[in-house]
């Protein structure tokens, strides 16, 4: 199996300059919050889906998502003028939904343990490509260039925290920091309620959580598993993984409002948690990812 290297990760860079904000790191209590839900897309998404149409350059796409793949693709479709059909579980926040259909893409809404059959059986019946949401390698190279701004922005960074789903940021961005500074200590952050990740790296395999467990947490955009190529990137790159509560990524969320002015959907949270709840000792040399803002106003009022 051939991993992203960092030559596919400065290509991507090139591919996706036209559409993709270069973020900043915003100071917050001695550390910095790399605000990808400042993205025209309110999450990093959009780097690994345009990568994605860029680089392939397909007649049509569909995918499955949580969300806010979903809207990063129909983006980068709309982009090239391509068909796109986003395939999102039922619950997927409404912010999330109405964006995709904004965008201009076809929203199928299925059981949360369908959404992978529904996209694959669209491949079949439409003639449409596939850009799934994690589990490709021009998806995880577009990720990964969030690892070169940091390492430009700030060179003597020593701690990255990256929320971990299905592991493509945590897998892009890891490899990105790598290869440029080995030294640099890389940790992944799930919730406690789909802890999926942990579990397969203890265990030295990927190991599949059913949604019935992992639709259980708040963080909505956390809840996948790794993929083959997923965990063959964390295993060989990510220095650990820890994981947070419900109560502490609500409190993550406060947070950042409060000290950064920053809207943190709970996904994008997971990683500041993972500081505020002590788990992590950081200071001022650690870059913690805020993945993504896209959350219904009704959740978020009743958070803050």
């Amino acid at each position: 199996m051939r991993l992203v290297e960092i030559a596919d990760i400065r290509a991507a860079a090139d591919r996706i300059t036209p559409v993709v904000v270069h973020t900043p790191l915003v100071p917050m209590d001695g550390l910095w919050i790399k605000a990808e839900s400042l993205q025209r897309v309110g999450s990093f998404k959009i780097r690994g889906a345009y990568n994605a149409v860029a680089s392939l350059r397909p007649s049509g796409v569909v995918t499955h998502s949580s969300g806010n793949h979903g809207q990063a693709l129909a983006y980068a479709a709309r982009e090239f003028g391509v068909p796109c059909v986003v395939v999102v579980p039922e619950g997927t926040p409404r912010v999330k939904a109405s964006a995709i259909e904004r965008h201009g893409a076809e929203l199928i809404v299925v059981p949360p343990e369908q959404r992978l059959s529904a996209a694959e059986k669209l491949v079949e019946e439409r003639g449409l490509t596939m850009i799934p949401p994690y589990d490709h390698p021009a998806v995880i190279a577009g990720q990964g260039t969030i690892g070169l701004e940091i390492a430009t922005e700030l060179p003597d960074v020593e701690l990255v925290l990256v929320p971990v789903s299905g592991g493509g940021l945590a897998s892009g961005i890891a490899a990105a920091i790598k290869a440029s500074s080995p030294g640099v200590q890389v940790l992944g952050v799930e919730p406690e309620l789909a802890a999926d990740a942990a579990e397969s790296l203890a265990a030295g395999r990927p190991i599949a959580w059913e949604p019935a467990r992992t639709f259980r947490t708040i963080a909505d955009g956390l809840r996948a598993d790794l993929s083959p190529l997923t965990f063959a990137h964390l295993r060989r790159h990510l220095d650990g993984i820890v994981t947070v509560s419900e109560d502490e990524i609500r409190q993550a969320m406060r947070h950042l409002f409060g000290s950064a002015r920053l809207v943190a959907e709970p996904s994008g949270a997971v990683a500041t948690a993972a500081v505020l709840s002590g788990k992590v000792p950081a200071g001022r040399r650690t870059v913690v990812i805020l993945s993504g803002g896209n959350v219904d106003a009704d959740l978020y009022r009743q958070v803050i």
